[in-house]
């Protein structure tokens, strides 16, 4: 754990679910309901810092991520990012995206090109959250 970490001192977001290895988040990002992050619980910050077996459990789970995101959400596509320059800490984003997202087809990071949310019902959230805290990997 390093003190100066953002991802070692918060959950990171709204926690769905967590075993000793990782935990799921739902971020609250403006315009882009559904994004979740897998989030690696030990400080790391390059995938080629975990061992092998680690790098598959930890994709296993973003795999799981994705697929119920999809499932719930029905997105356009799904975006998939490990960037880590803003907070050096093993993590991936899980971004539905839709075309009409405010970013569309340019990455979330990008220049605004419109001012609108994408059409998700409270009850996909709902589910969505539901079968994220029920994972099973």
């Amino acid at each position: 754990m390093q003190a100066n970490c953002l991802l070692c001192t918060t959950e990171g977001g709204e926690l769905m679910w967590q075993n000793d290895f990782a935990r799921i988040i739902l971020a609250d990002e403006a315009g882009y309901p559904g994004l979740c992050r897998v989030i690696l619980n030990a400080h790391r910050v390059e995938m080629t810092d975990l061992t092998p077996s680690e790098r598959t459990q930890l994709m296993n789970l973003v795999w799981e991520v994705e697929r119920i995101v999809r499932q719930c959400l029905n997105p356009h596509k799904i975006n998939l990012a490990s960037l880590g320059n803003m907070v050096p800490h093993v993590h991936w984003h899980i971004i539905p995206r839709w075309e009409n997202d405010p970013h569309f087809p340019a990455p979330i990071w990008a220049q605004v090109q419109r001012q609108a949310e994408p059409m998700v019902s409270t009850d996909q959230l709902a589910q969505l959250k539901q079968q994220l805290m029920h994972i099973v990997v």
